[in-house]
Order: C-alpha cells, then structure tokens, then sequence
C-alpha cells in the first residue's frame, strides 16, 4: 500500500519562557504590542508536520513516502528520517534556499507563541503528485504551502484518489471559500475543537455540517480526548493518562500519525483513536515532535496498560506495510 505524506519538512527551534504570557498581555493595550520575552533554553529539533507524522507512522511500523520541498540544509534530516523508516525518495531538495523553520516559545502554562519561516516549502506549489513514479493508495494532505495544499485536493478529486484533508495551522491563511473548495470529497479531516470552530466559522458551517461534508471526522479535545464521527455515528475515545508532560510540540500531529496507522491497519475505529492518543502522549513528554524513540513491541506493551486487556493491538506485529 503506497501511503504518500505531504506536508511542511521544517527546523523546530523550541524555547521555554519561565512565566506566564497571559500576565504580560494586557487586553487594554491590544490594539499596540510590542513585548520580548527573555528564554531560560533553546533547542533545535527536527519537525515540519509533514515530517513529524511521517516519522510517528514509520515508528509504527508503516513507511510511508514523505512528499516535500527542502533547501540545501536537509542532508542530517534526511539521514534522520531514513533511519527511522520513513521513505525520503519523493523529498525534493532546492539547494537555492535553506529549509522551512519553526520558532516556538512555550509558557509555564503551555502556551505557545509561534513564528514560521517559510523557506523552501513555498516551492511545494510546484511539486505535483502526478510527478510521483507511483500511483498512490492514500494522500495525507497536512500544513503546507496553502497553494501546494489546494493542488493536492484538485490532484486527488481529479484522479480518484482517496485522501485525508489536516489544514490546522494554516487556517488562519485560508479564507472560507479555500477551506470549502480543500475539504471536498476528503475521506477524513482531523482538526483540534478550536480548528473546527475556526473551521465552521470561516467557511459559514457548523459541525453538523462539517460531519456531511467527511466520511470520517475527528475532533480532538485536548485532556478531554477526542471525537470520532463515522457515518453518522458518533463517539468518544479517552487520552492516555500520564503525568509527565514536557512540552506540547508535535503532540497533535503525533495524534494524527497513531490515527491514520490504525486506519490503514484496518483497525476499529476507537482502537485507531486510542493508538492516536498514545502516540500524542510519547510527543507530550519530550522535548521536541521527533524525540520519542519508542519501538512498535514497547509501545504495543505500554497500550495494553491503559486500554487493552486482550490483545487486541498484537495485530500490529503481524502487519506489514510497505
């Protein structure tokens, strides 16, 4: 099965501010800001949605083909990637331009304030799935170059091809027209509550809508859990508990990668979400999206803690994707 994730390769740069944003931010003061917040650490992690979902799903056992652009500075990345499982043969290196970067302060309280460079994904426009040697199974379509996300959609409508629609971070470029025109005839759409909201309210829709709109719809909610909508069926999958949260980054997109391996295991649907919320918990305790070096037997051990007490994801090992 030829599963292609495209989506935003990036460097993450990850700051800690020892305070809280919201006691600096006065609401009075909004219509003018200018603020600087001094960091105790930085670090530098690989990251890109594309590239962080791809690594979780390889993890798992699946390889995927990572579908992206990437400028002159991507030699270690890719070393990393291809180390982990995931196919780079369909990353496109610019050497023009440096690789897209991510610059994230995060607050005591998990907050974060985010600045995105865009670098080498703004070629991503150019770079078509038909240029592909293979006829993919499954497009995820994650944050990327907004036109480059359009062109997928168009791609993958125009040639039958099944795909999973992640606009998340770039929802705040898109207008409600793009976000209507992107979504149609998407197999599934994951989005956090307040992007289903942003979501709804950009594109004139409510959720019920949004339900019609997908064949499968899921909603995350935070330590909540999420909500998975199926054919009019509705329900709840719980987090994987755990007291140890490091740092938030990567946690949504390894959500998303846990989710779509169970979904193309063929596994039940809340069994998938359970797989999604374990993934996201390996994200939450470390520094950085690609940090957790899980294995498939341990974290198959670790689930069964929580969620499963017959063995139900022992499917796992007797499953081979290519």
């Amino acid at each position: 099965m030829e599963i292609v994730v495209t989506g935003s390769i990036a460097y993450d740069y990850l700051m800690r501010f020892p305070g809280s944003f919201r006691q600096n931010i006065k609401p009075e003061s909004m219509k003018q800001i200018s603020l600087s917040f001094l960091v105790e650490e930085m670090t530098k992690h690989w990251g890109g949605v594309g590239g962080n979902i791809a690594f979780t799903m390889a993890k798992l056992g699946v390889r995927p083909h990572l579908m992206a652009t990437v400028g002159r500075d991507f030699g270690e990345y890719r070393q990393w990637l291809e180390a982990a499982g995931v196919n780079t043969d369909t990353v496109r290196q610019h050497d023009d331009v440096f690789t897209a970067s991510f610059f994230c302060n995060t607050d005591t309280e998990n907050n974060q304030l985010a600045s995105f460079y865009s670098g080498a994904m703004a070629k991503a426009r150019d770079y078509a799935l038909a240029d592909l040697p293979f006829t993919p199974d499954l497009v995820i379509i994650s944050p990327n170059d907004p036109a480059a996300m359009t062109n997928y959609t168009n791609e993958c409508r125009a040639r039958g091809l099944r795909f999973v629609y992640d606009p998340s971070q770039q929802i705040a470029w898109m207008d409600g027209d793009t976000i209507r025109h992107d979504m149609e005839g998407a197999y599934a759409m994951v989005v956090n509550q307040y992007e289903s909201m942003l979501i709804a309210d950009k594109a004139g829709l409510t959720i019920d809508d949004l339900r019609q709109m997908v064949e499968l719809l899921v909603i995350t909610h935070g330590k909540e859990g999420s909500e998975i909508f199926h054919n009019g069926d509705q329900q709840w999958v719980p987090v994987y508990p755990t007291d140890n949260i490091v740092d938030p980054t990567g946690a949504g997109d390894a959500f998303r990668a846990g989710f779509l391996t169970g979904i193309v295991r063929g596994l039940p649907l809340d069994l998938a979400g359970k797989m999604g919320s374990l993934s996201a918990v390996y994200a939450l305790e470390n520094v950085g999206p690609q940090n957790p070096q899980f294995t498939l037997d341990n974290f198959i051990t670790r689930f069964r803690l929580e969620y499963d007490d017959q063995g139900k994801l022992e499917v796992l090992r007797n499953l081979t994707i290519a």
